[in-house]
């Protein structure tokens, strides 16, 4: 009959117990996912609590039938190890200033490239462009001689300036694109309000930018932190970073797991409560620009 408002067609059981289904699989593979992802993780964990004779004679798994294996005297070993807790004083000195400068440099030139008039504005952005393709290792020489020139081979100095020169492309290149993004008409009230570049940069550009900036933080303090390369090079070889540092245990004592396994965990600890505090940020920032 015409003007009947035909009913809705109720889905089918079958795709109803499909839907429900396919739920309920997804999550299942997504969990075991992450377990397989955390799997060595757990067993550098499990190993860094075990006895040295109980590691050479049995996998790390065997502490869950026989968990009087679990010991904490290898953290305990390390702590008085001068070389590891060295390292890891070394470490912090590099990696925070490396990033630090990095964000406040990347910030400011940033927020130059997207809003301020300067000659060569563009033609500087290309440039900083085709930064972003040169290869760390291109540098190395070059960069090594420039530094025995001026006397900072083989310091902290180096070692951070290095991490600063090679990640400004990259923070440049993020945040000018994030603030570009902020609106124009927004800035032009502020300075209508009086606003100043300085004011406008600390009380609205950066207030915006805040996930972009938190992003870049994190990136650049695990790219420091686990840097391994650099720090070999330029790094002083009587403070080395925790990186250079195992890798030293490993030649001189050989596999020496109960001094490697601890270490290595305190040294990957570190950027996991780092990434985990600013999980938020670094979130908001990936997925900034993705929905409009």
């Amino acid at each position: 009959m015409s003007g009947t408002v035909s009913a809705k067609a109720k889905p089918s059981f079958a795709s109803r117990v499909a839907a429900r289904t396919g739920g309920g699989v997804m999550r299942v593979f997504l969990v075991l996912v992450a377990l397989f992802w955390l799997m060595p993780t757990v067993g550098l964990l499990l190993s860094s609590l075990r006895d040295p004779a109980d590691i050479n004679a049995s996998g790390w798994w065997t502490v869950f039938t026989a968990p009087a294996q679990v010991t904490t005297a290898n953290y305990a070993t390390i702590l008085d190890n001068e070389t590891i807790t060295g390292s890891l004083l070394s470490t912090v000195l590099i990696t925070v200033p490396a990033t630090v400068l990095v964000v406040v440099i990347g910030s400011l030139a940033g927020y130059a490239f997207a809003w301020m008039e300067f000659p060569g504005r563009d033609w500087w952005f290309l440039v900083v462009v085709g930064l972003l393709v040169v290869p760390v290792q291109v540098a190395l020489v070059p960069v090594s001689k420039l530094f025995g020139a001026v006397g900072i081979f083989e310091t902290t100095l180096g070692v951070v300036l290095f991490h600063v020169a090679f990640g400004l492309p990259f923070a440049i290149f993020l945040l000018r694109n994030f603030f570009a993004e902020i609106p124009r008409e927004l800035l032009e009230a502020a300075r209508l309000d009086g606003a100043g570049e300085i004011r406008l940069f600390t009380r609205v550009v950066m207030p915006l930018g805040g996930p972009a900036i938190a992003s870049l933080g994190i990136f650049q303090f695990l790219w420091v932190w686990n840097d391994m390369l650099i720090a070999l090079i330029f790094a002083d070889s009587e403070s080395p970073p925790i990186t250079v540092a195992l890798q030293q245990q490993v030649r001189q004592f050989g596999n020496n797991i109960d001094i490697l396994a601890p270490g290595a965990f305190v040294s990957m600890v570190i950027p996991l409560v780092v990434f985990f505090a600013f999980q938020r940020q670094f979130v908001s920032g990936v997925m900034a620009g993705a929905v409009k």
